[in-house]
């Protein structure tokens, strides 16, 4: 059975045919994943006139704010590493976690129309927006890997715990957005509370200075936020070719199960009710 999307004329509610049947069987569930995140990767990017390019240049510009106010004018510390590649390690994952569940969080609501007449695994929307992010953060770290061979940094046996860390960050993003999106289904204004918390959640997460100049009355809730981890961690890998901060990880990686297993849990309570509420 094919699973197509169908946006029609305009970019508003989307669609759904698959022929003439009310219930997705459960082998069309990844032809579904797959052609909702090509549908919104398309919908960024089909009529940009620089395509991809957009990918790169959110981080790259605030990389050049960053590298201006921070490294010129304060004189921020990078450990030894070029402030450029020391921001922008960090600013490839905080973009996509950032962009992930920004967008995620309205997800339910965009395709309401699918949610309300036909039955799948509702946590296959929010995931799709997480995956449709995958482009982003590899064009960003295409140019990662550019300034690495522009500041003459090399990569080390450390540079295999990247994938660790980067699944890490799926787990939390993927985790946060189901929360989100589901609540937002119920409470509209869950989506401007997000986005101010995401403003915010920049600033306490050590992307544009390094955690070890926080201050010790801080630095629980740096400890807390399993962010420093994952950026801390590409950071050490990447930048640096030396050991992530293993207990600091470690951490990490419990609170990251914590959330994603409650969100997930949460969100399969939930969605039963999504169809009577959006």
């Amino acid at each position: 059975m094919n699973v197509v999307l169908d946006a029609g004329p305009a970019v508003g509610r989307p669609r759904v045919l698959i022929d003439h049947a009310e219930r997705i069987a459960p082998g069309a569930y990844w032809e579904l994943l797959m052609n909702l995140t090509r549908r919104e990767v398309k919908g960024r990017y089909s009529q940009s006139f620089f395509g991809v390019a957009w990918a790169i240049a959110q981080p790259l510009a605030t990389m050049a704010v960053f590298t201006l106010v921070f490294s010129r004018l304060a004189k921020m510390p990078s450990m030894g590493a070029p402030y450029p590649l020391f921001a922008f390690a960090a600013l490839v994952p905080w973009f996509f976690f950032m962009n992930s569940v920004s967008s995620g969080t309205l997800s339910l609501i965009t395709y309401r129309n699918i949610v309300t007449k036909t039955y799948f695994p509702r946590e296959i929307i929010p995931l799709a927006q997480v995956c449709s992010r995958f482009i982003d953060f590899f064009a960003a770290a295409a140019l990662y890997a550019v300034l690495m061979v522009v500041y003459g940094v090399h990569l080390g046996v450390w540079s295999l715990m990247a994938p660790v860390f980067f699944l890490m960050l799926i787990l939390f993003t993927v985790g946060l957005t189901f929360a989100t999106s589901a609540i937002n289904v119920f409470y509209r204004d869950v989506n401007p509370v997000v986005q101010i918390a995401l403003q915010l959640w920049l600033y306490l997460t050590p992307v544009a200075y390094p955690l070890a100049l926080v201050p010790p009355r801080y630095r629980l809730l740096f400890i807390l936020n399993p962010l420093s981890a994952i950026v801390e961690g590409f950071r050490a890998s990447m930048v640096f070719d030396r050991a992530p901060d293993w207990p600091l990880t470690g951490i990490a990686a419990a609170m990251i199960a914590v959330v994603f297993g409650s969100a997930f849990v949460m969100f399969k309570r939930m969605d039963k009710y999504f169809a009577d509420v959006i």
